[in-house]
């Protein structure tokens, strides 16, 4: 298998469309037509695990924290990024990069803290926006089956927990052929009107081009009639954070305590003045001050995540409690699971987990 069959595997597992545009996810460096032998997992890419991968034969190394964030002018060794970078290269090393894609989907980082701390009933805190379309086509009734099936394989059509979703609609369709038409129905240079269809398929944006595809080739018109329409409904099935609903309400100290334990981290920074108690609990991995105000409107009464700065503590109050984590450790599930996906993609290949320390943060107690 070569580097480039291996990521568009790894696509159909984490969508690397779901990155923000902020974000650099996909291939950062390494040949793509390149062979793979291993494939090590890990949170950041540093010069350490580098030389980790050389060392346990791996020649691609997928890591949560794209090494390679803003534009690189020259290729040194002045920095711990050039460095990284420099020995991947010369010892012809891939390096991966997922970030913000397993961010926002929807078994991605969040789901992995929320399930780490008992959470119910989940759903995404910051919903994805500008990711969905409507497709909506022509078809003959008798054709319509098939068409619909050709799109729902590729994924289209599916709503949460719902698949081959679609709303049809019947009528007539007319048309004359003209003289260089091979029409499916009908003569050149006769008018004609079928019994046809129209079929109504909600499809994630990064299915369309498929979709599309497989709408066409299934299709017996030689000119298949579709629109596609881009839809402002947010995408309740991805996006940044998640929240739930512990089993039973906890006392600050309890839940803070149970925190401490899950994230493997001997101290919490937390907002003050909470005197409530805690059933509803909303979690973002990483830097996740951007949540504070979807996790307060939503009536949580927790909000867990990392990065925040000092103003934003003052948001907390007797009702809703802040804790702050730390960076690495509410990401401290990641390496499991991209190993997880991706022991699915090559169950016969080696897949390991880097055992080099990245955390930068140290605790001096």
């Amino acid at each position: 298998m070569t580097i480039s069959e291996f990521i568009r595997q790894l696509s159909t597992k984490i969508r690397f469309s779901y990155a923000e545009d902020f974000d650099n996810v996909g291939l950062l460096c390494g040949r793509p037509e390149q062979e793979l032998r291993g494939v090590l997992v890990c949170h950041d890419a540093l010069e350490s695990v580098v030389q980790e991968a050389i060392e346990k034969g791996c020649n691609c190394i997928v890591a949560f924290h794209p090494i390679i964030f803003s534009g690189l002018k020259s290729i040194t060794g002045k920095s711990y990024v050039e460095r990284a970078v420099m020995l991947a290269l010369e010892n012809k090393i891939a390096i991966i990069a997922v970030h913000t894609a397993w961010d926002n989907d929807f078994y991605g980082v969040n789901h992995g803290i929320a399930k780490a701390l008992g959470l119910r009933h989940l759903q995404v805190l910051i919903p994805k926006k500008d990711a969905l379309s409507q497709l909506r086509f022509f078809v003959p009734v008798e054709a319509a089956e098939q068409v619909r099936s050709a799109i729902f394989a590729t994924g289209a059509g599916t709503i949460g927990q719902y698949a081959d979703c679609s709303f049809n609609i019947h009528g007539t369709g007319t048309f004359l052929p003209l003289e260089k038409a091979s029409p499916a129905y009908g003569e050149v240079g006769t008018w004609e009107q079928v019994s046809e269809m129209e079929v109504q398929i909600l499809v994630e944006n990064w299915q369309l081009p498929a979709a599309i595809q497989a709408m066409k080739d299934a299709h017996p018109y030689e000119e298949v009639a579709y629109y596609v329409t881009s839809l402002r409904n947010e995408n309740h099935h991805a996006g940044l954070g998640q929240f739930g609903l512990l089993d039973e309400e906890m006392s600050a100290q309890e839940f803070l305590s149970e925190c401490r334990a899950v994230f493997d981290v001997p101290v919490i920074r937390t907002s003050s003045h909470f005197t409530g108690r805690i059933r509803k609990v909303a979690v973002l991995g990483g830097s996740g001050a951007s949540g504070i105000s979807a996790a307060k409107k939503l009536g949580c009464d927790a909000y867990v995540s990392s990065d925040f700065k000092y103003h934003d503590f003052f948001q907390g109050d007797e009702n809703f409690l802040l804790a702050d984590v730390g960076h690495f450790e509410s990401e401290r599930f990641v390496s499991q699971q991209l190993a997880d996906v991706i022991s699915n993609i090559l169950p016969t290949f080696a897949v390991l987990k880097s055992e080099t320390k990245t955390n930068p943060v140290n605790y001096f107690l």
